[in-house]
């Protein structure tokens, strides 16, 4: 299990790196200047330019870029959004909401979802299922911006319970908790739908098969039997869900930040792409790559403890 785990995170770090070096090269070739303001005088800009290496070529600049995170763990200096401020105390005092907001809509998001589609694939062709399968269609099929508008229409515009907007000034973390209440949910709809909807489909098949029937057979009661053997053989496919699933809330995300003013990453990095701010653009896709890759090494690494056949068969 010790090698399956080092040839994952062997693999991640390899990813990251192709990212990170695709995103400096895509990112400085855009058309947009770092310095297009006429504000800047011109002797002022070649003095910034050639403190930032911009003034060499692309490829002493990749080796200024890689030598600046290796070493003193810099990503630079923003210029446009956040002017002459280290990009690393800008994403510092930004993640905390960001990763507040998806942590939260996630944490919620995978007990309902497994809820949800037990409920709905035990009452297969019930009420109980027909409901919760078309409360399905609507939460996978309707964007999660959608969701946000609905919200703040009613729950704070029709009946004030919540704020429209994101109090930064709350210092207690139920506080925070309240002002976030209806991002959270707007972003948890569409994942509760997705596990939901793969789990009930999963646990139908596994529940008609010839070893739960034979479990059954044993004296097992059925509640007994799905909790014990027919949860595990449906996790493996459960999981590979979660990747795509944290992808589709952090993406979200940078719209709702916006709709609810939530101080995140999603709004900054909107507005260091309309900017034209490179360093800050940077360090943005490679925070965003990471969180998705980790997400990945989790799940490989949960296979293994899952099913111990795929970590045998990764090993030979």
């Amino acid at each position: 299990m010790f090698k399956y785990i080092l040839r994952r995170i062997g693999a991640m770090l390899l990813t990251l790196f192709l990212i990170m070096t695709l995103s400096f090269w895509i990112i400085r070739l855009m058309p947009m200047s770092i310095f297009e303001n006429p504000n800047i005088p011109p002797d002022i800009q070649k003095l910034l330019m050639s403190e930032m290496h911009l003034d060499k070529p692309m490829l002493l600049q990749y080796y200024y870029f890689l030598e600046g995170i290796i070493l003193e763990g810099e990503f630079g200096t923003s210029v446009k959004v956040r002017p002459r401020m280290d990009v690393f105390e800008i994403l510092s005092s930004r993640i905390p909401p960001t990763v507040q907001l998806n942590f939260l809509s996630l944490l919620i998001s995978l007990p309902l979802g497994v809820i949800f589609g037990t409920i709905a694939a035990l009452r297969r062709n019930k009420a109980a299922d027909n409901i919760i399968s078309f409360l399905i269609v609507i939460c996978i099929s309707v964007p999660s911006f959608v969701f946000a508008s609905l919200l703040q229409y009613c729950f704070t515009f029709r009946w004030p319970i919540f704020p429209t907007l994101y109090d930064s000034t709350a210092t207690s973390f139920f506080g925070t908790l309240h002002s976030l209440t209806l991002p959270i949910i707007a972003l948890a709809l569409n994942p509760i739908a997705t596990i939901a909807r793969y789990l009930r489909g999963e646990l139908i098949e596994t529940l008609s098969s010839e070893y739960l029937l034979l479990a059954r057979t044993k004296g097992l009661t059925r509640a007994q039997a799905t909790v014990r053997h027919a949860f595990r053989n449906s996790l493996v496919p459960i999981a590979n869900t979660i990747i795509p699933m944290i992808t589709g809330i952090m993406g979200g995300s940078l719209v709702v930040e916006k709709m609810f003013a939530v101080p995140g990453m999603g709004g900054l990095l909107i507005d260091s792409i309309l900017a034209g701010d490179h360093f800050l653009t940077v360090a943005l896709l490679i925070f965003y790559s990471t969180i998705s890759l980790c997400t990945i090494l989790i799940v490989d690494i949960s296979y293994g403890f899952i099913d111990p056949r795929i970590r045998i068969g990764g090993g030979k």
